[in-house]
This record gives structure tokens, C-alpha cells and sequence, in this order.
């Protein structure tokens, strides 16, 4: 029986298509319920109650992350650690880890890095930059996150937001310490209006600076990535995996990304079905 514990921070990312978000919610799978569920079922801490399970952000229903981060306590060190808590699931994989006090705060990260992937469509992606760039310093989000209180302006610092053009799409890169609910899925969605010419860049800036607010919709989830969440202090671990368990999903994953890819090929094409009652 381990005698001592240790507070521990651990980087984190999964595949979020299959996982109904991250927090618990009973008859659902979630990120947090599988975590949870390993946890108890491979002895890295006796109960939930003591693992002291916490996270950095809680991402919805099908959005994943690379760099995501939580706490754990374990009385385990920090390469042991990390082979256990990539015996959990092969979609979700711990790639660092570190210790840290009891009084470590893991939501007070220096910044949060999240990545949108925009496929090409009809976009123009040269009108987008002009407006990304307004997202810039201390900006009213009430037009750009899900249950903020209306009332007045609600000030959150932003680093960036940029747009990088990429083979069949674009990326985009929002850097902020933190965010509201839903914000990088509607700020793509300003993108798009002012894109599609439904929204000014003026219109957006007067959002921005509190003097209006907008109604936008929410991009899609799937098409999100929290990359990366930043802290002040240097991972100390690190994951040398693959094991073999993810070495399988991800070969799976990739021949059903190749099956897919190659039935939408074939509707696009039009293609028919042979008719097998004029063979002889």
C-alpha cells in the first residue's frame, strides 16, 4: 500500500468526436467519467474523493484537445503515473506530467490556446484577418459566449486571434488566459458573417467595445481543438508511448477516416452500384 501522496499536474488530449464533453453526466460517456472510471478501476488513487480530480477547461460535446491539463492526487511517481493513465482508454493519451503543491490552482493557467479547423467552402479567406485582428485586449464578450449576463459589459483580455490559410481550409488560432463558454466557436462565426457580408467590421468592433451586442450561432464543435494550455512552470515527465492499445485505435481511426473518405468520393462521383441481375 503506497504510504505517501503527491499532488500531480498532467497534460492531456483525446479524440472529443466520441465523448459527450467532458463532465459527468449519468448514461453518457465523457471524458471525465472515463478518467474518473480508470482512475478507481487501476489503483491510481484509492477513491475519487482523494484523487481530488480537477481540470484546466471543461470542452463540450465533441470537441477535442491536445494540450488539455488536469490535477490528480497519487501516491505514484510521475513515469509510472503516466503508464497507468495510458491504460485508461486508447482515446485519450497523458503526455506530461509535473508535481505541484496542494494549493496549485489548475484552472489559473498563463494562457489557453485553442485551434479552429474552417474548411474552405465558399469562404474568402482574405476578408478574415482584418477582422480577427479586432480581438485584440480587453473586449466585451457578451456577443461571443453562451449564459453571459447582459446587463453590462464583461471584460476579458485576449492575446490573438489569427488566420492561417491551409490546404482545403484554414486554421484558426485564438490565445487568451481564459475564456467563456462557447467563445471560440462564435467568434469563428463572427468570421464567417463579416466573410458572407452580414456583418461589419465596424459592427463587430462596436460588439467588441461593449456599445452593442450581437446574435451569432455556434460554429461547429467537431472542428475544434483545445491545443494547448500554458502554465508558468516546466513539464518534468514525459509520456514515451504509443502503447500498443492506442497503436490499434489509431489504426483503426485511420482506416475508418480512409473508408469514409472513399464513400463520400464515390457520392460526389454519383457512382451506382453494379447491377448484379444482368451478370451472366
Amino acid at each position: 500500500m503506497l504510504e505517501s501522496t503527491t499532488r500531480w499536474l498532467i497534460r492531456f488530449g483525446y479524440d472529443g468526436t466520441t465523448y459527450c464533453g467532458w463532465a459527468r453526466q449519468p448514461g453518457l460517456r465523457t471524458v471525465e467519467g472515463e478518467v474518473g472510471r480508470g482512475i478507481l478501476r487501476r489503483g491510481i488513487s484509492p477513491s475519487l474523493t482523494s484523487a481530488r480530480l480537477q481540470v484546466a477547461s471543461r470542452t463540450d460535446r465533441g470537441v477535442s484537445a491536445l494540450g488539455n491539463a488536469l490535477v490528480l492526487t497519487s501516491g505514484y511517481s510521475g513515469p509510472v503515473l503516466l503508464r497507468m493513465l495510458n491504460g485508461i482508454a486508447p482515446d485519450i493519451v497523458f503526455t506530461a506530467a509535473r508535481p505541484v503543491t496542494d494549493s496549485f490552482r489548475v484552472r489559473s493557467a498563463v494562457r489557453r490556446v485553442y485551434r479552429y479547423f474552417e474548411p474552405q467552402g465558399s469562404h474568402d479567406f482574405r476578408r478574415w484577418p482584418a477582422a480577427a485582428r479586432r480581438f485584440s485586449g480587453e473586449v466585451d464578450v457578451r456577443s461571443f459566449g453562451r449564459g453571459v449576463p447582459s446587463g453590462f459589459p464583461v471584460w476579458r483580455n485576449m492575446e490573438s486571434v489569427t488566420v492561417t490559410p491551409r490546404p482545403g481550409g484554414a486554421e484558426v488560432e485564438v490565445r487568451a488566459p481564459s475564456f467563456v463558454w462557447g467563445m471560440v466557436r462564435k467568434i469563428v462565426a463572427a468570421l464567417r458573417e463579416v466573410d458572407a457580408g452580414r456583418l461589419s467590421v465596424e459592427q463587430l468592433e462596436s460588439a467588441l467595445h461593449g456599445q452593442t451586442r450581437l446574435m451569432l450561432p455556434l460554429a461547429e464543435p467537431e472542428r475544434l481543438v483545445l491545443w494547448d494550455v500554458e502554465y508558468s512552470v516546466p513539464w518534468e515527465f514525459h509520456w514515451n508511448g504509443p502503447n500498443r492499445h492506442q497503436l490499434q485505435w489509431e489504426r483503426s481511426a485511420k482506416d475508418d477516416f480512409w473508408v469514409r473518405q472513399a464513400m463520400l468520393e464515390l457520392f460526389a462521383a454519383g457512382s451506382e452500384p453494379p447491377d448484379r441481375s444482368r451478370e451472366d
